[in-house]
């Protein structure tokens, strides 16, 4: 067993593990941090395959600044509310059940017809996925054959912090006169008591 297997077998019980924590916890700053815990394991995968590029952008970017964008975002929606723990919506858990297996049977086909689950990838693909080395081939995906996707996930994300600041607004009521004098004679008061 090489040394890449080995740091592969040691990693995906924790990158599975902290995945399915992610979606057992209740508490949204627990799964923040699970998620943290995951995008390590990744980067280490990434790592594992060569990637450094992808490594330390995994790191950077996603376990970084995404990650303290969400936990930002936790913390200015409160965290400090009581969740309901009952279901709002009562076929909601049966159907996201229902969904996530169509989802995997639908990649396992997919993965199946694309490349198989052969240990290495057609012949001469690695020449011709990073034909100038690994950050060049990145950058040629993203910004030639997957430019619009990437913008459009660029905007997505700008949109999402924009809307949960939104709602995370909190509308403060309106102050009436009476209101006002009582805070005024307050101090008032409280020279008056001793």
């Amino acid at each position: 067993m090489s040394a890449d297997q080995i740091v592969f077998w040691v990693f995906a019980p924790i990158s599975i593990g902290s995945a399915i924590a992610i979606l057992l916890q209740r508490n949204a700053v627990h799964a923040a941090l699970f998620l943290i815990v995951n995008f390590f394991t990744i980067a280490v995968f990434y790592l594992v395959l060569e990637a450094p590029f992808l490594f330390a952008v995994q790191i950077i970017v996603y376990a970084g600044a995404i990650m303290v964008l969400f936990l930002f975002v936790i913390m200015l929606l409160g965290v400090d509310r009581d969740e309901v723990l009952t279901e709002r919506i009562p076929w909601q858990r049966p159907a996201a059940i229902l969904i996530g297996i169509g989802v995997f049977a639908e990649l396992v086909v997919a993965i199946r017809a694309g490349v198989g689950f052969s240990a290495k990838g057609p012949e001469a693909f690695a020449e011709t996925a990073n034909r100038g080395g690994n950050t060049e081939a990145l950058a040629r995906a993203l910004f030639r054959d997957y430019f619009l996707p990437f913008e459009a996930t660029s905007v997505l994300l700008i949109v999402a912090a924009v809307a949960a600041m939104m709602l995370a607004a909190r509308h403060r009521r309106a102050i009436t006169p009476a209101e006002q004098e009582a805070l005024a004679a307050e101090p008032e008061m409280a020279e008056v008591a001793p």
